[in-house]
């Protein structure tokens, strides 16, 4: 490292007082990507050890047969936590955890738009997790299966508390998988690097924003399953129940919708480090860059048209078979594209064959094969003959496994030192990796076989004699081969924190912005924010690491105080506005805590102190809402404020109106699948039946409706008449916004309080009442915010000069205007909604 001047040592002893964690306790209430994104992975390695554990206790008790190390009721509970945390609390989350560290140091920002909102998503990561695992320990886990297919997980065949556990558990580590998502989606749209077009923007982060995206669609019926199931549970709703018009088979579909692209969610990510290191290793530029490109768009997605290849054998019709049969083998073909750019890269190239491509050449041969085996379970005819056999169990792990984790090994060894500043041991290492390779192909690709037999899955013990015998037990030995190359792995990372070699400044020769960094990177990143006018800024710019050091660039002094990046447009990334962060904050813990307060009361049935838990979370979340923004804890009006470019509070479209845009995205995918749910139910239910005549007054609804059009579109008028520089008694008309909100949802509450509703008794009911219970809650939430903001109108803190909060809220405003009206016409006046239509 050049030695510093004194204005580059206190500019840059700024920057580190700004951008640094509270000592002690306070780093609790760190909210920097860097920690954030570190915690995510720390986190999922230890659940992903705790994954393996019981794996291990699973090939134990199947090594030979007829064995009893394990009862029935607890090999059920072992094997669907196994499932449970390798897929919701490892997979998903580590990976989620990399990409929250990295993009901002890829992107060429300092860190993530919504810094507060990945703090809480990892709290409710890590108090999610510690709940579903909580019921292991007590003894009461889940045992219905990772999936929880009903009515096997419902109340009558699963009376214990262990789904309960699963159902809200899950629901709370689900929060922190969507705040993830729409985080990353708006940073890596509008925080680029000055310059970064998205043809310039690595392939790394094309594939963060596909899986972004997918998690913001693919996710919510997940939620709205598990929700609707654990109030079926709990009070008795029956959706899934068939003798109250429900069908147990809309949960597969639900979770289908979700439980298929999330392997490709989990896929992604791994083919952004493969797609990330090969060019590295291979010393050339990546082959077929567009092409990849357009292959990751694609594989997004055909991915959420395959969910029903898990339900072949539910009895569906025969062209839905074929459709989703051709719909699945088509989606290997954008896959076909990325394996063939790698290859044509490895082979046009000069390959080093270090470490991190060992395990990208272990990616490629178990991935492909898994791939083959995903093609034959596409056929419908071979799909009956081995469902719920061990091969589709080795089918899975070949593509989980071999399509995510040896990728992430390959990218653990790959910047490892940018994480430490140190380097691992190369001997230990090879060693880790090939006691993980053989074991992993031992036990799994003998799984294929004993599947081809007729093992089926989720069975605790088997007779001797029907020729499993041997594969089992060989399958066993390759689990425990494969725990030791873990173990190996564990053993260098541990042992290169205190005795590794300290590394050089980017020590493989990538282009990428984060080899500009110091290693371990400073809290603030990069001293100053570069441009970027190409696909490999340090090959064509090697001088770019002494120039971001000295200052050279964008934003490279915080005399303000302020946390800042670059806010950039979409498409070209110039700079459009300078978007100040917020800085530490205990607020997402606090809520966090209050929510993991709702489940565990939720738990033990003890609903008062679950209304306290919300109530605590609401406060706690709306104080978050009262000082961010232009609040002046964030950033004070001043007459030597920047003006080109702007502060973004003090502009029209900053970061929160594209979280906005994204978090109704999603919000419109729970909405669609309630939407789903109801017309399924209606079809395919064969006990669905509407009352006679209409279950709601539709008098009532429409007055409830007439107040909700006139709120939205004042609220709209407010909002352009301030980005057009009116200001004039905005306080007072806001408040009328909220009266007329208000109104709405208490006329809309008589309707639902005067409605003739059993809810208890049939699925249409049931379903009709949560539609009433989600237009009441965003009718309440617009309400409340647009008082919040009347409140700060009064304070100064919304006005001509800062007219950017309304503008957010006139988003969800016009989102709860369109689904009311979509509801009323599908609840009260098409034909499932009552027999007389």
């Amino acid at each position: 490292m050049t030695e510093q001047t004194p204005e580059q040592s206190a500019r840059l002893a700024q920057l580190q007082r700004v951008w640094a964690n509270l000592p002690g306790i306070g780093t609790l209430a760190a909210v920097n990507h860097t920690s954030i994104g570190l915690r995510f992975m720390i986190t999922g390695a230890v659940f992903f050890l705790i994954g393996g554990v019981l794996a291990m206790l699973v090939r134990t008790q199947l090594a030979l047969p007829e064995q009893d190390i394990l009862s029935p009721e607890i090999y059920n509970q072992v094997f669907t936590m196994h499932g449970t945390v390798m897929m919701f609390l490892f997979a998903i989350p580590i990976l989620e955890g990399f990409a929250i560290y990295m993009i901002p140091k890829m992107i060429g920002a300092r860190d993530l738009v919504f810094p507060r909102i990945s703090s809480l998503g990892y709290y409710c990561y890590l108090f999610g997790g510690l709940i579903i695992l909580s019921s292991l320990v007590l003894g009461i886990a889940p045992d219905a299966g990772w999936f929880m297919y009903t009515p096997l997980s419902g109340q009558e065949y699963s009376p214990g508390p262990g789904s309960d556990f699963w159902l809200l558990g899950i629901t709370f580590v689900e929060i922190s998988a969507m705040a993830a998502g729409i985080e990353l989606t708006v940073s890596i749209l509008r925080s680029r690097a000055n310059g970064m077009s998205l043809t310039r923007m690595p392939l790394f982060c094309w594939y963060i924003l596909a899986m972004s995206l997918m998690i913001v669609f693919g996710f919510p019926p997940l939620i709205l399953a598990s929700v609707l199931l654990e109030i079926e549970r709990a009070a008795g709703l029956p959706f899934f129940e068939v003798a109250g018009g429900g069908d147990p088979v809309l949960w597969q579909h639900l979770f289908w919708l979700f439980g298929h692209p999330e392997v490709y969610i989990i896929f992604l990510p791994a083919a952004a480090i493969v797609s990330t290191l090969i060019p590295v290793f291979a010393q050339r530029p990546i082959v077929g860059y567009r092409w990849i490109v357009l292959s990751i768009i694609l594989t997004g997605f055909i991915s959420f048209g395959l969910w029903v290849h898990h339900m072949f054998t539910v009895g569906i019709p025969h062209l839905a078979q074929a459709f989703f049969s051709v719909a699945s083998m088509l989606v290997a073909v954008p896959t076909a594209i990325q394996v063939f750019a790698w290859l044509a890269t490895l082979w046009s190239g000069r390959v080093i064959y270090s470490l991190p491509m060992l395990w990208i050449i272990g990616f490629l041969v178990v991935f492909v094969c898994g791939g083959l085996t995903g093609v034959m379970l596409a056929l419908v005819p071979f799909n009956w003959q081995v469902h719920d056999t061990h091969f589709v169990v080795a089918h899975l792990h070949y593509v989980v496994v071999g399509g995510m984790f040896f990728p992430l090994m390959a990218g653990l060894y790959y910047w490892l030192p940018l994480f430490s500043g140190r380097q691992p041991s190369q001997r230990l290492g090879r060693l880790g990796f090939w006691l993980t390779f053989t074991g992993f192909n031992v036990t799994f690709l003998l799984m294929h076989l004993t599947g081809l037999l007729g093992m089926p899955r989720r069975i605790y013990t088997y007779e001797a004699g029907l020729g499993w015998d041997w594969l089992n037990l060989l399958s066993s030995v390759g689990g425990f081969i494969m725990a030791a190359g873990i173990a190996v792995i564990i053993v260098d990372v541990a042992l290169h924190l205190r005795f590794g070699r300290p590394t050089p400044r980017n020590p493989w020769k990538a282009d990428t912005l984060e080899w500009s960094l110091d290693t371990p990177p400073p809290p603030y990143n990069f001293a100053s924010l570069p441009p970027v006018r190409t696909r490999h800024p340090l090959h064509e710019h090697p001088d770019l690491q002494t120039s971001i050091a000295a200052g050279e660039h964008g934003l490279p002094s915080a005399e303000h105080g302020r946390r800042e990046i670059y806010g950039s447009d979409a498409v070209t990334a110039r700079v459009r506005e300078i978007i100040h962060l917020p800085t530490n904050s205990w607020l997402p813990l606090l809520a966090a805590l209050s929510l993991a307060v709702v489940c565990v009361s939720l738990l033990v049935r003890v609903y008062e102190v679950a209304l306290l838990g919300v109530v605590g979370a609401a406060v706690f979340l709306l104080r978050w809402s009262w000082v961010n923004g232009a609040h002046p804890q964030m950033a004070p009006l001043t007459e030597d404020e920047p003006v080109n470019p702007p502060l973004h509070s003090r502009t029209c479209d900053g970061p929160g109106l594209w979280g906005m845009v994204v978090t109704l995205m999603a919000n419109g995918a729970l909405y669609l699948s309630l939407l789903f749910g109801w017309f399924y139910l209606w079809t395919v239910a064969p006990n669905w039946s509407p009352p006679d005549s209409q279950a709601m007054s539709l008098w009532l609804v429409l007055a409830s409706g007439i107040f909700l059009t006139l709120a939205t579109f004042r609220h709209h008028r407010i909002a352009r008449r301030l980005a057009a520089g009116g200001a004039t008694g905005l306080h007072r008309r806001l408040w009328q916004t909220a009266v007329l909100g208000a109104i709405h949802v208490a006329v809309l509450i008589g309707a639902v309080s005067d409605a003739s509703l059993a809810p208890t008794d049939n699925a249409h009911d049931a379903v009709l009442l949560v539609m009433c219970l989600y237009l009441l809650f965003h009718g309440a939430l617009c309400t409340v915010l647009t008082a919040m903001q009347a409140m700060r109108a009064a304070r100064g803190y919304v006005s001509v000069r800062l007219p950017y909060e309304p503008q957010v809220l006139r988003l969800l405003w016009l989102y709860t205007l369109g689904v009311f009206w979509l509801s009323a016409a599908a609840f009260l006046l098409l034909p499932p909604a009552w027999s007389g239509a």
